[in-house]
């Protein structure tokens, strides 16, 4: 059986087990299904097609005597010229003494190693009398630990898939095999580990590609399914007649993205499920407009709203901002930290008799304390900031209202789908019009004095500017700038022309809050801050945005720090001060330097990233796939998703005996719906 242990295969024995465990291979199957990381392609191509310090393989004739030379302490360099295509290619080995004996004037050799264009040389890695054909194509590689050879690892693979490889059982439904031109399981599996051809270990990938993405795609939408059938009679039974005058009350037109989103919204909040929605957006592309409307719905249905954002400061923007919005149509209150003793009584108070239509607030909203009369709508701003267990307090609380998550970091869409899979997403991608793109340079440190110089000029037409570093106080391990010098040398050059504040993460919440406020009001006109600025206040007479060293921080992260100015009429700017040595630094900044589009940076953020540092590690739910890469398999992943979605839509689980061993795959991994609530 797949689940018997290792040592049950010819070859291994306790000791290679326990090594074998340490990779997590404890069964045959975990054995089977351990692929390879990478596979070294020993594919002959003309010399000039060969890519400069690209791994290559080539076949020649040595054409003298291989020469041997010793340097150093028992090391070694042979060195031979190698004629191919009628050139003269010159070979390098370094200690492979023995190889002297082995090769000689006049034989066949393929060698593959480093290929160097401008020397017509090749530094040798692997070489092999004869030609290449007797060579196989394409090598495995496996990831390994301890005493595991490549070789061992190989051979215990071979040895297992003569036994066991009839019990594989295939998982995917002929339908899908034939649609999609896939392998049945037993033979991709074999094929991972020994492929014939490149064309058939493509098939094989693109077979468990799919497999993994639809496993987890049935997951997120059996979990989707729980959700919504645990809180049927939701539905809110709003006033249009009442919502429409509210639209038409704002002071501009909204545009077709916000509009297409708010009716998503009112659709979901109609139903009789509850909502669970991702709504994302530029900074400034008019979140807050659609999240306002969605609220005043809730409350014309009798119900109550609360918007929750991560600080305190943040939580005192949006109570003034809705208040103005919202005029003697809603009482709304301020719920934080700050707000204590007696004030603190009448505000709950209020919102547990349904005086209060709205609470703005922290994370204070979901202390044991806060009772809410009839929570209909929720809105968690900056989503990714909240930790899962923040956000499931709202249900333990015994509340099941819909629930908006907003976040002004473009998520891409490949992401957006894999890692809130159980979420509907809405997407505001358009900016509304006459707003002034944000105006962004790239400059080198030597130009410092003329960017202060720039800021001066403006600071003294009453604008007021950031100053973004990476680190709070010097470093012997990474020479950048950091917040504390930098807030002195700007000391030091205007000489008290210019009022400059400081924030860091090392003030405590009530001190960043504080430095936030004196900003906001003008106290200052220049603020030097580390990143926590990042998710900040509107702050709409700031225009102008330097971030030192921008080239350690990601696409992404610079086009939020860049969102921070450009809130007001007036024209804005992004300085980007990097000296980048590597060419995806050098990318960056030309990436950032030509579009103000957070979505295509983030997709681009996404290609020279990868997913891993996105969301963070810890909190982004994003799952390990085997084979399976979000970025590259991206097509496949929407295929996964639609037919994820129309399975569990039509319950062909449960009544399609096609599908029984999809469903005993996914009830063995049921834990998982607890690791993703």
């Amino acid at each position: 059986m797949l689940s018997d242990p290792v040592t049950v295969i010819k070859g291994i024995g306790e000791k290679f087990a326990e090594d074998l465990g340490e990779m997590g291979i404890h069964t045959v199957e975990d054995l089977l299904y351990y692929f390879p990381s990478r596979y070294d392609v020993f594919e002959i191509k003309p010399l000039n097609e060969l890519i400069h310090e690209d791994k290559v393989t080539i076949e020649g004739r040595i054409v003298h005597e291989p020469s041997l030379t010793f340097y150093g302490k028992k090391k070694s360099r042979l060195s031979f010229n190698v004629e191919v295509e009628h050139v003269a290619v010159k070979a390098v080995m370094f200690n492979r003494a023995f190889a002297k004996k082995q090769l000689s004037s006049g034989d066949t050799v393929t060698l593959t190693g480093k290929w160097d264009a401008h020397r017509l040389q090749i530094t040798v890695s692997n070489y092999k009398k004869g030609p290449a054909n007797e060579l196989a194509a394409i090598q495995p590689m496996y990831s390994l630990k301890g005493d595991v050879t490549n070789y061992k690892l190989k051979k215990a693979v071979g040895n297992a898939l003569k036994t066991y490889q009839h019990e594989i059982d295939e998982l995917l439904p002929d339908r899908y095999l034939e649609s999609y031109k896939l392998p049945d399981r037993s033979t991709a599996v074999s094929t991972m580990h020994f492929p014939e051809s490149r064309m058939d270990l493509k098939h094989a990938r693109r077979r468990f590609t799919y497999e993994e993405f639809l496993l987890f795609q049935l997951k997120m939408q059996l979990l989707r399914k729980i959700k919504r059938e645990s809180t049927s009679g939701n539905a809110q039974h709003y006033e249009s007649a009442t919502l429409n005058e509210f639209v038409n009350s704002f002071p501009f037109s909204f545009t077709t993205a916000q509009q297409k989103a708010l009716n998503q919204i009112l659709a979901d909040m109609k139903s009789p499920y509850r909502m669970s929605r991702l709504l994302q957006g530029d900074v400034g592309s008019g979140k807050t407009a659609v999240a306002e409307v969605c609220l005043y719905a809730s409350i014309t249905a009798g119900k109550q709203g609360a918007l929750m954002v991560p600080t305190e400061i943040l939580a005192e923007q949006h109570f003034q901002s809705l208040q103005e919005t919202f005029g003697e149509r809603a009482m709304i209150v301020l719920l934080t930290g700050s707000v204590k003793g007696k004030k603190r009584k009448e505000t709950l108070a209020t919102i547990e008799n349904h005086e209060a239509d709205i609470v703005v607030g922290t994370h204070a909203l979901i202390q044991d304390d806060v009772f809410f009369d009839d929570l209909g709508f929720v809105i968690v701003d900056e989503q990714h900031r909240f930790g899962v267990e923040q956000r499931r307090v709202l249900r333990e609380k015994g509340l099941h209202p819909d629930v908006l998550f907003m976040t002004a970091t473009p998520i891409p869409r490949t992401l957006a789908i894999t890692a809130f899979g159980d979420m509907d997403v809405s997407v505001i991608d358009e900016m509304p019009s006459g707003r002034k793109a944000i105006e962004t340079y790239w400059a080198k440190e030597n130009t410092f004095d003329r960017i202060l110089q720039f800021i001066g000029k403006h600071v003294r037409q009453g604008e007021q500017a950031y100053v973004i570093c990476p680190l709070i106080e010097e470093s012997d391990k990474l020479d950048i700038q950091n917040a504390v010098d930098l807030y002195h040398q700007l000391e030091h050059f205007y000489q008290g022309s210019v009022k400059i504040g400081l924030l860091h993460g090392r003030l405590s919440t009530d001190e960043k809050d504080q430095v936030m406020k004196q900003f906001a009001e003008g106290v200052m006109d220049v603020l030097v801050s580390t990143t926590v600025v990042e998710v900040g206040v509107n702050v709409t007479n700031a225009t102008i945005m330097v971030i030192y060293d921008a080239e350690r921080f990601g696409l992404s992260q610079l086009h939020q720090l860049r969102g921070r100015v450009g809130r007001g009429e007036k024209q804005s700017y992004c300085i980007l001060i990097a000296d980048p040595k590597g060419e995806t630094g050098k990318e960056r900044m030309r990436i950032m330097t030509e579009t103000n589009n957070g979505f295509a940076l983030s997709e681009q953020d996404l290609k020279l990233r990868g997913p891993g540092d996105f969301f963070g590690k810890k909190q982004s739910g994003m799952p390990e796939f085997k084979v399976a890469d979000m970025i590259h398999d991206y097509r496949a992943l929407e295929t996964a998703r639609q037919d994820a979605e129309e399975i569990i839509e039509h319950n062909m689980l449960e009544n399609d005996p096609a599908f029984q061993h999809l469903q005993m795959d996914l009830e063995n991994n049921s834990v998982f719906y607890e690791k993703l609530d």
